[in-house]
């Protein structure tokens, strides 16, 4: 078991009024909040778990170090549940920390020992743990699929994994509805597999060194990235809820929490969550993600300085960058388009020069040349997008020009749509190549789902890389997950 703590400080110095709605009037004296004077300390009070964390303006959160939960890659520490759990605490003006541990059951067993306040691990909600733990109310959906290496024979249904090497994490939801589908079909046999995570099992399918494994629809979508031999064979569940385990006895902080999650959903917030780590893992190409895998070892090595250095003076993720170019031109320094446009980040001869570089077929000219014009285009998306959305619409604008971005922008103002978030804007973009949406802009028509596109193969290209600088980093700390780059 791996245990590391990590601490993010939240981003509010005043507790919010929804939070306080819900302390006991003993609890919100013990905070002496807005001049109001502290309860006699002398007396006995009761002080719950929520006035106690609003407290100490700390929340302790046990997770996994996974792709889906939390994972710290080239932009310091991220994933859904880091998000998740991050804009919790900052509704607390508290400071969050994270528990890193293995295994789900060791997360559970973290909040029932007192060592975390809460389980955020992607933890999906079942009839017998329903039954032993407190839940918050769900976030997200997923469904357990059935994940096999592609060069066996799909199994279509239960029947079909009868002598298969099929293993599973022992205790896991997974294994609970395995043992479910065995009333039907009693020859059905497993692997308990107590050491690997979901995770590594993943990873030794696609090794052949287990035939297949079972996973939630989310961790398939984004492992199926790094193991391109993965595949999905087919569900064996309904549709199935992802909350956080609170301690039994914190009534006050699940209301809290629950109050919160609601206008979270409201804003769109969880949506735009979504949409930001798993939105751009829509189709799964396996040819060209092999093709990627390879050449992160045998083309990347030469560029990546370039790109780390001019991620650093241009204030741009070094590995974004690095996927820009890789969808722009393979990292082929001497790539060319029937456009005319060059080099590892294909410029235009007008481009280039107008950031100050004469070659374009010059990798570290071309790498710092386009870094610098996406730094460009960035200053140029309006104030009102904000977030990591600012980035994608620059990405788009770097595609198809700001002008065309600008326009689809309008567009969806005109339909009813935010005009300042990607998750809406992507929709809108394709419109601009019908003659009776472009006819009513000012840049007319527009290859309008080329930057979609783009754009989300960018974003998957770079979550492939950022789980490499991952593996990286635990291993420079000692602490390897032993799986392969």
């Amino acid at each position: 078991m791996s245990v590391r703590i990590i601490k993010k400080a939240g981003l509010l110095a005043i507790i919010p009024i929804i939070i306080t709605a819900f302390l006991s009037c003993n609890d919100r004296g013990l905070l002496d909040l807005e001049g109001e004077k502290e309860l006699d300390k002398s007396k006995p009070h009761k002080q719950s778990l929520l006035s106690k964390i609003v407290k100490e303006k700390r929340i302790i959160f046990a997770t996994r170090n996974a792709p889906t939960t939390y994972y710290e890659g080239a932009e310091g520490a991220q994933g859904f549940e880091y998000d998740l759990a991050r804009d919790f605490a900052d509704a607390f003006g508290a400071e969050a920390e994270f528990l890193v541990l293995d295994t789900v059951e060791e997360v559970i067993a973290a909040v029932e020992k007192g060592k975390a306040h809460i389980a955020a691990a992607g933890i999906t909600i079942t009839p017998e743990r329903k039954e032993k733990y407190r839940f918050s109310k769900p976030y997200h959906k997923v469904r357990q699929q059935i994940v096999c290496h592609r060069s066996l024979k799909a199994p279509e249904k239960i029947e079909d994994l009868i002598g298969l090497r099929l293993a599973v994490a022992i205790g896991s939801s997974y294994e609970q509805n395995l043992q479910k589908l065995k009333k039907q079909n009693p020859q059905l046999e497993w692997i308990r597999d107590l050491e690997n995570t979901t995770e590594l099992l993943l990873y030794q399918v696609s090794e052949k060194q287990i035939d297949c494994t079972v996973a939630d629809s989310n961790i398939v979508r984004i492992n199926r990235r790094y193991y391109p031999q993965l595949e999905v064979a087919f569900t064996i569940s309904d549709e199935q809820q992802l909350a956080w385990i609170l301690p039994k006895n914190a009534e006050k902080l699940l209301e809290a929490h629950n109050f919160w999650l609601k206008r979270y959903k409201k804003n769109g917030k969880v949506s735009d969550l979504v949409d930001r780590y798993y939105g751009h893992f829509e189709k799964f190409d396996y040819v060209n993600l092999m093709v990627f895998h390879r050449r992160i070892k045998s083309r990347l090595p030469e560029y990546r300085d370039m790109f780390e250095k001019a991620g650093k003076k241009f204030n741009i993720t070094w590995t974004l960058l690095a996927a820009q170019s890789y969808q722009e031109s393979h990292w082929d320094p001497k790539a060319t388009s029937p456009t005319g446009v060059r080099g590892l980040m294909m410029l235009t001869w007008r481009t280039a020069r107008a950031m100050g570089y004469e070659s374009r077929i010059d990798p570290e000219s071309s790498i710092f040349g386009g870094a610098k014009y996406l730094n460009k285009l960035l200053g140029q998306v309006s104030p009102n997008v904000q977030g990591h959305d600012r980035m994608l619409f620059a990405l788009a604008a770097y595609n198809v020009g700001m002008g065309h971005v600008h326009d689809a922008q309008k567009l969806s103002r005109e339909l009813g749509k935010n005009p300042n978030k990607w998750q809406d804007l992507r929709t809108v973009l394709p419109l601009l190549s019908e003659k009776k949406y472009y006819r009513r802009t000012r840049y007319g028509y527009a290859r309008g789902t080329e930057p979609v596109r783009y754009v989300q193969r960018i974003l998957e290209f770079q979550g492939i890389l950022d789980k490499m600088v991952h593996k990286e980093m635990e291993i420079l700390m000692g602490q390897d997950i032993n799986l392969p780059l």
